[in-house]
């Protein structure tokens, strides 16, 4: 890696919630995924993707992500008339995702979601490196062989001092 790659990361703050939540009932450390990410190399965007419940605040949890240095797109959640909910930014990162790819050199895309394989190939496909962080038994086999590369995120990415569960995968962070 060299320090004046270009680097777009863009977190799927919902998934990343769920998943620190449910295997090691702690919360992602923002900042310092902000920082490993980044990898002393140009940052030029850092987009974290919210989707607001009517019953939360979530108003500090942004605060606390704005002033770490990321940029906000939020929507509300959806109640479907069957009483479902719908509320992702899959659309949206792939959007952002392809709309910045020719100011990036590397694009960072914090999911484990399989839904994002196509997209990770089509940013390849434009000459992008794609490197994908996150958790390692919630994250979709295909977009691990599909990234350029994987970065397991354990517990130093973690708020909490619970014992880190054994990864899977060469790259721990």
């Amino acid at each position: 890696m060299w320090k004046h790659q270009r680097v777009g990361i863009f977190v799927d703050v919902q998934n990343m919630f769920y998943s620190a939540k449910h295997q090691y009932n702690a919360k992602l450390n923002f900042a310092r995924l902000l920082e490993v990410a980044t990898r002393g190399r140009q940052l030029i965007r850092a987009l974290a993707y919210v989707v607001q419940t009517p019953d939360i605040d979530q108003s500090n949890f942004i605060t606390m992500l704005k002033e770490n240095g990321y940029e906000i797109k939020s929507k509300e959640l959806r109640i479907r008339p069957d009483g479902s909910a719908k509320g992702d930014w899959d659309m949206g990162i792939a959007i952002d995702t392809i709309s910045l790819a020719e100011r990036l050199d590397t694009i960072v895309l914090v999911s484990g979601d399989g839904d994002f394989v196509d997209l990770v190939e089509c940013l390849k496909a434009r000459g992008v490196r794609v490197e994908v962080y996150a958790f390692p038994y919630s994250t979709s086999e295909e977009l691990i062989k599909a990234a350029d590369e994987f970065y397991e995120i354990g517990p130093d990415l973690l708020i909490s001092n619970l014992p880190r569960r054994e990864g899977r995968y060469r790259n721990n962070v």
